[in-house]
This record gives structure tokens, C-alpha cells and sequence, in this order.
């Protein structure tokens, strides 16, 4: 006799009990159709236990359909519903990626923005920009251009504060063999010096280099012994600078020697680079450079 457990339900037992006396009734008579009693067995014992779940799982525990748990009779999920994009996209993507497969390995780099980043590049040109220039030029009063004017604003007979002294004179280079131009200012009279024969100025003025550019200074202006004025600014090839100038008198009002000592801009053009010829009283231009010959100005000299 076959023996299956037996489930202590009200809903199981009856029905148990009648179909094992129907098995035990037609053991000796048909054995298929023993066997079939035993597969109606077999399914109405799951039909049972399965209803039996169903009545004492509590409401409370159902979960809803779209959760990620899913019952063991709920159909599997299809092919196109695990996929979060659909055949269309993934045909691009395909394709994108058969596109990028045929790039050479450099164009993935040449599409990428370079920058140019030289820490040797970067110190040289630091080291330019503190490097320093040297210039000399002449400043030479011919007596053509109706400079100096004495502005005695003071009303003193007397050199006093406040006296003006506009002016403009020639620039030579520093071997008095070209023109390059001519300074512009102004000396505004601070102090007269009646012991050293001379004035103290607080000058503005500029240097004009033709087509070069000019370069803007200021500060003390002695007639009577050497000073050093602040190079302010700059235009042209002169643009930025920055450093200071020697103001040497050979002969005031009418000769000066500017020694410049530049910064912070690029090499200076070789024509303003020359041997400077030694100060003395009788300096003077070369008579191509005062008559204004090609050869002996620079280009767009100022006059």
C-alpha cells in the first residue's frame, strides 16, 4: 500500500481519505488505471495546497505586479523588455561604433584642444621682460624751433615756483649720425638754485622715434647736475616699458646726452643700437642727419 503524508486541514482530509480507498479498491483489478488515480492524486494535491496558500497569505504581503519578484506561473519577461533602449537605437550605436573603428588612433587626440605650455618658453620670456636695454640719444637745441619759452607766472623777476618752461628740441641717435625725431614737454619750476647757478624742474615730456613708437617720462629736471627720470610708458615697439633714463647736461639748454635703461619689451631695432660718440661741448649731428638725407633718418623720423 502506498502511503502520502496527510495534511491536517479540514479542506484536504476528507478528500484524501475518499481517494485512497478508491486506490486501494482497484489495486487488483487494472494497474493503468492504478496509475491514473495516481496522477489525479498528484494534481489534486497541488490544486489543494495551492488553494490553501491562496486563502491564508495575508493582503498585507501581496506585492504589486511590477515589482522585481514575480510568481513562478507569471510568463518570463521578454527579450525587448530587459533591453532599456530599443532596436532602432541600438542599430546607431552599431553603427557609431563601426564609425569610430575606422578613425585612425590619432584623430582621437588631434580632436582634443592642445594648449602650447613651455615652462622654458615661460621663463624666457620673463627673463626678457626684466631683461634691460640700454639706449642713448642726443637731445640737440639748434635754435630753430623757437625753444625754450620762459612763462613767468610768478610775476617775479626772479626763477620762482610756478614758472613754466614749454619746450622741444631735436633727437639724435647716439653716434649723431641719424634723426630720429624730437622731445615735447613741459618743466614746471620748483626750486630756484641761486648758490649751484641753476633750477630745479618737475618735467613732462616725451621722446618721439618716428615710426618706432615714443617713450613718456617724468621726474627732476636739474640744470646744473645729472638726474634720473622715470620711463612712464610707451607706444610702438615701446609699448609697456617701463625702467628709468640719465639725464646727462653737456651744455643746457642746448646739448643733452639720455642714457635708457629699458624693460619689458622685445630687442630694440639695431639702427637705435650704435656707439655712442663720447659728451663734450662741441658735440654736434652730422651734416646728412641735419639736412635730412633718406640715409640718415630713421622710417617716419618726427620733426
Amino acid at each position: 500500500m502506498l502511503l502520502f503524508p496527510i495534511y491536517k486541514t479540514t479542506i484536504c482530509q476528507p478528500f484524501f481519505i475518499t481517494l485512497s480507498h478508491q486506490l486501494l479498491c482497484y489495486t487488483n483489478t487494472n494497474i493503468s488505471i492504478y496509475l491514473s488515480f495516481i496522477r489525479l492524486l498528484a494534481i489534486s494535491l497541488i490544486m489543494a495546497s495551492s488553494s490553501y496558500a491562496l486563502r491564508t497569505i495575508p493582503a498585507s504581503s501581496i506585492r504589486p505586479a511590477n515589482t522585481s519578484s514575480r510568481s513562478i506561473f507569471t510568463a518570463p519577461p521578454t527579450k525587448s523588455s530587459l533591453l532599456p533602449f530599443t532596436s532602432s537605437s541600438n542599430t546607431s550605436i552599431t553603427r557609431s561604433l563601426k564609425l569610430n573603428s575606422t578613425l585612425p588612433h590619432s584623430s582621437y587626440f588631434t580632436s582634443v584642444p592642445k594648449k602650447s605650455f613651455s615652462c622654458k618658453s615661460q621663463a624666457e620670456s620673463s627673463e626678457a621682460a626684466e631683461r634691460v636695454q640700454e639706449l642713448s640719444v642726443y637731445e640737440i637745441n639748434e635754435r630753430d624751433r623757437g625753444s625754450p619759452i620762459y612763462l613767468r607766472l610768478s610775476q617775479k623777476t626772479v626763477n620762482s615756483l610756478g614758472d613754466l618752461v614749454p619746450f622741444t628740441n631735436k633727437l639724435y641717435t647716439g653716434d649723431l649720425q641719424k634723426r630720429i625725431g624730437i622731445t615735447a614737454g613741459i618743466c614746471i619750476l620748483i626750486q630756484n638754485k641761486a648758490e649751484k647757478g641753476g633750477d630745479r624742474y618737475e618735467a613732462i615730456y616725451s621722446f618721439y622715434f618716428g615710426d618706432y613708437g615714443h617713450i613718456a617720462v617724468q621726474g627732476p629736471y636739474l640744470t646744473y647736475e645729472d638726474t634720473y627720470l622715470a620711463v612712464t610708458g610707451g607706444s610702438g615697439i615701446f609699448e609697456g616699458v617701463s625702467g628709468q633714463v640719465k639725464l646727462h647736461q653737456i651744455m643746457y639748454p642746448f646739448k643733452i646726452l639720455y642714457t635708457f635703461y629699458l624693460k619689458g619689451i622685445k630687442d630694440l631695432p639695431k639702427e637705435l643700437i650704435v656707439e655712442t660718440v663720447e659728451p663734450n661741448p662741441s658735440v654736434q649731428a652730422s651734416d646728412a642727419a641735419k639736412n635730412l638725407e633718406s640715409h640718415a633718418t630713421v622710417p617716419g623720423f618726427t620733426d
